[in-house]
């Protein structure tokens, strides 16, 4: 049944992007859609209050100073809100304020769509603060993004000019076509399947023992769509999708995971229109499907195979710990490998009970720099600097001048990807050593040994990954939160900004006609070679962290020894 709910989700993705990819061709472009009428008199509107000129376009510099001063300005926001939200309305359970790192941590994370939750949402966080602080960043940090992702698109489509838009009109077009009207409709079908979206005060319910439990209420099916769509993550509880107020059924189960795949499957196919090259976007929509079945293959095998421990009990292998009874252990596998695959993190279940193969797989989807359809901008922007890679190692082996879509691949702008390349791992591995060697950072583990290893580490990949899902044992405290803060803020802009350096590289650069011979970019043999690409240089960088952690960790399970 999971395999079929799989073919399903991703029939639905793939039958979704190219429509849904048509379209944000269209209105990043200014073209007429089938929202005009209602939205284009408010987003003049929010032009004229905002004082934007919609016509006035930026260089790469300014994009990325435009998209750095937004974030500066959402995180001091938000970091307001939640060290105030004790002396604020709608806060019926009298909530305290934040702890300073606490809400340097969460201020971070939210702007950056990691949602790297060091709290207990339902018992630290106003229901103001969780729709007007969380919910709207949710929706901003989103929209700049997709607004980035955008701006390199353009860089790829144009020629001999250094503009590649206005930020301040992508974003406003981002809400207003793309993130609203989907967050509308998915926060309709979660309510219709039970998840609750109200201001009411928490319910006390007495259980059948006797003790009396609170059933917290608020905004939460509002929210739930928008984590899901702007790749962020973060839930209204501390549970998450795992928490039966966000996720009640199989049902909302498969919306929610659709929505996590949507945005950026339609994103690739925004990219092949800009190029106008329709077979190179299937390609590579194609090449990230492959890779995100083959890592629910792994998932799923693994935890299939289950701990041999427990078969030495009498007791089913599969183990149940820390997953859910309303979707088992199949289930399970099918969330965590969506989840880790791209930017959002939100699974149904505890990667912890994870079996060691499992937790490897989706430790790896994340080190892989979320290609596996990625996020709201993020995952598109890393699979594209992935093909320009290929392209460049594939034309030097072939004795050619590299070129993809006419655009010359020289020292300046390999050197762009690179930089967003190599970044991902130092500021993955570095942290994890540091953490393995302070006081500070081991006493925050919850398991010893090459377990424990896995939570740093696991950790780290997480937040530089933008995804924002924990392993759960590991504790909050002053280390990790300013030390994951650091590692989410480098994450986000050290694959942004020099994804704008490179747009900017080639925006300035003529078109060449196609020369004979030059490499095809579309096809088998090219989505192959984007794999083999991604595989090399993105995995084989963290094998030997990997093998201190989850393979050294399975190797003692087999042994039977458990951490």
């Amino acid at each position: 049944m999971t395999w079929i709910a799989l073919a399903l989700l991703i029939a639905f993705v793939l039958g979704a992007s190219g429509p849904l990819g048509t379209y944000m061709y269209r209105v990043f472009e200014g073209q007429r859609t089938w929202l005009s009428p209602l939205l284009v008199p408010l987003e003049h509107v929010v032009y004229r209050c905002c004082r934007v000129d919609p016509d006035r376009e930026m260089t790469w510099k300014a994009y990325a100073f435009a998209i750095l001063a937004s974030a500066l300005a959402s995180t001091l926001t938000l970091y307001a809100l939640l060290r105030a939200q004790a002396w604020l309305p709608l806060n019926p359970q009298h909530f305290p304020n934040l702890s300073p790192d606490v809400a340097f941590n969460t201020a971070i994370s939210f702007m950056t769509t990691t949602d790297w939750q060091t709290y207990s949402g339902e018992s630290a966080m106003s229901q103001l603060s969780q729709m007007c602080g969380l919910a709207w960043q949710n929706f901003v940090a989103g929209a700049a993004g997709l607004a980035a992702a955008v701006a390199l698109f353009r860089g790829f489509s144009r020629a001999e000019t250094s503009l590649l838009g206005n930020f301040w009109v992508d974003v406003t077009r981002a809400l207003l076509y793309v993130l609203l009207p989907i967050s509308v409709a998915g926060t309709i079908a979660s309510i219709a399947c039970g998840v609750p979206d109200n201001f009411n005060a928490y319910t006390a319910a007495r259980g059948l023992e006797g003790y009396t439990q609170l059933i917290p209420q608020g905004p939460i099916a509002s929210q739930v769509i928008i984590k899901m769509l702007g790749g962020n993550g973060g839930g209204y509880t501390a549970a998450g999708a795992a928490n039966p107020l966000e996720n009640p059924s199989a049902l909302s189960d498969f919306i929610q995971l659709f929505v996590m795949l949507i945005v950026p499957g339609g994103l690739i196919i925004t990219f092949s229109r800009y190029v106008r090259h329709p077979r190179h976007g299937w390609t590579l929509l194609l090449s990230t499907t492959v890779l995100i079945v083959a890592c629910f293959a792994g998932v799923w095998s693994s935890e299939r195979a289950g701990n041999p421990n427990l078969a030495h009990l009498g007791l089913p292998a599969q183990s149940m710990e820390g997953k859910e009874t309303r979707f088992g252990w199949g289930g399970s596998a099918f969330s965590a490998s969506v989840a880790d695959g791209t930017t959002t993190g939100a699974s149904n279940a505890t990667f912890d009970s994870l079996t060691p193969m499992a937790g490897l797989v989706a430790t790896t989807e994340m080190q892989l720099g979320e290609i596996n359809y990625g996020g709201v901008g993020g995952g598109v922007t890393a699979i594209i600097m992935f093909a320009v890679l290929t392209v460049f190692i594939c034309g030097l082996m072939i004795g050619r001048t590299p070129e993809y879509f006419g655009k010359r691949i020289e020292q300046r702008e390999i050197a762009f990807v690179m930089l967003a390349t190599i970044s991902h791992p130092l500021i993955i591995l570095i942290p994890a050593a540091i953490a393995i060697v302070l006081p500070a950072g081991l006493a925050a583990l919850g398991n010893t040994g090459p377990h424990g290893f896995t939570e740093i580490l696991y950790a780290f990949s997480s937040t530089a990954a933008s995804n924002g899902s924990a392993f759960a044992g590991l504790s909050s405290t002053l280390f990790y939160n300013l030390s994951t803060a650091v590692v989410m803020f480098a994450g986000r802009f050290l694959s942004i900004i020099p994804a704008l350096a490179l747009a900017g590289a080639f925006a300035s650069r003529k078109t060449n006609d196609r020369a004979i011979g030059q490499m095809s970019t579309s096809g088998a043999l090219f989505g192959g070679l984007v794999i083999a690409v991604i595989l090399v240089v993105g995995a084989l960088t963290f094998v030997p962290a990997d093998a201190l952690g989850p393979l050294a960790d399975h190797l003692a399970m087999r042994r039977g020894t458990l951490y």
